[in-house]
């Protein structure tokens, strides 16, 4: 069998693979083979991944016609899509829920898909969880992003003209990328808070020394994945009214809440910015998403009255070394799972738990009920 990974758009700074994962492969008896100038936007040369074992590849096109299966970070665009042979198998953040066109044409191609983004939160699939695993990191760049930002220290300082205030951040949304937010905030010294829709969460905002910030919102729910359900209209108004003050006293405000397969949720509105310090900093983390802060836009900086509002559409790519190494972990944990060591062929069961989360298309159908 044959794994390629190919090189990601100009944009995208993040690797599949780094070579000690590619070696893992290589090990379990599949041949590894990495498009020329994979490594290179995280300073890997290609005679690392060859000592590693991998096959270096200097025909894209060749080596997507070639490969069993194929992996990357992004999405496929149409011409790759060609390539792919019949029932090959394409891994990667596939965006289902708004990609029809691209979900239709790997079903016509007859290329079975699994999509990262939709591994289920179950203890078994916790090692191949690619999307927690990039948001950790991308809830630790919001922080440096914003503290690089800011024009205050974080931490209180205590100084020969007198003591400097710690600054005071706000984190709104406790997933993985909320918790690492304020985790980090709170390593740099910041007075934190936070708020979640979901009251259970009040507990894991605690254990890390911040405060919960509680506003009455009404009856809130948990999908079974354990991510917060879409609000009203009328209760994301109260949730507004309830974080105005929140927000007026904040330096720093962190925005996390995005919802699968829709247009992410206007939490900050320009009314509460305009509330804000001039000098202060927002991190729009849900902006290629449509965006929870008013006014943000994908991968710009973004002034208003003073306030900074920061959209970075790539923050695990902020430390895209260490991105590159989860994800290609992730990648081959899923792999390994369901590797057929005697056979050398991937167990491709559709009734198993995880495969039924995550697989999109398969011989030639959309298999998945959510993407259905």
């Amino acid at each position: 069998m044959q794994i390629f990974f190919p090189k990601e758009e100009a944009h995208e700074i993040r690797a599949t693979i780094l070579p000690e994962v590619a070696k893992k492969f290589i090990d379990l008896g599949i041949d590894v083979s990495i498009e020329t100038g994979l490594g290179e936007s995280v300073f890997i040369s290609d005679e690392l991944y060859a000592e590693a074992g991998a096959k270096i590849s200097t025909d894209r096109n060749a080596s997507f016609s070639a490969a069993d299966v194929v992996c990357k970070l992004n999405k496929p665009n149409k011409d790759e899509i060609q390539f792919l042979k019949k029932d090959s198998i394409h891994i990667s953040f596939l965006d289902p829920f708004n990609e029809k066109d691209l979900v239709s044409d790997l079903a016509s191609a007859e290329v079975s898909s699994i999509s990262m983004e939709l591994v289920p939160r179950i203890t078994r699939a916790q090692k191949m969880d690619a999307l927690s695993s990039q948001a950790n990191l991308a809830g630790y760049a919001a922080v440096i992003e914003s503290s690089r930002t800011l024009s205050k220290s974080f931490p209180m300082m205590m100084t020969a003209a007198g003591t400097i205030s710690p600054a005071r951040v706000f984190v709104v949304g406790v997933g993985v990328a909320g918790l690492q937010a304020i985790a980090t905030a709170k390593r740099l010294g910041a007075r934190v808070e936070a708020f979640d829709t979901r009251p259970v969460v009040e507990e894991q905002v605690k254990s890390l020394g911040a405060k919960f910030v509680k506003i009455d919102i009404g009856d809130t729910e948990e999908t079974d994945q354990g991510y917060a359900k879409e609000l009203t209209s009328e209760q994301i108004k109260m949730q507004q009214e309830g974080m105005k003050k929140v927000c007026s006293q904040s330096d720093v405000i962190i925005t996390t809440a995005q919802v699968f397969g829709r247009p992410a949720p206007r939490i900050i509105t320009q009314d509460m910015v305009e509330a804000m310090q001039p000098g202060s900093v927002i991190v729009d983390m849900a902006v290629s998403t449509g965006g929870n802060v008013e006014g943000s836009k994908n991968d710009e900086y973004v002034f208003h009255d003073g306030v900074t509002i920061i959209g970075m559409s790539n923050l695990p790519g902020e430390v895209a070394k260490d991105a590159s190494q989860v994800f290609g972990t992730n990648i081959f944990n899923m792999i390994e799972e369901f590797w057929d060591k005697e056979n050398k062929i991937i167990n491709f069961d559709l009734e198993d738990e995880i495969l039924s989360g995550c697989v999109i298309t398969h011989k030639g159908t959309i298999v998945n009920e959510s993407a259905k």
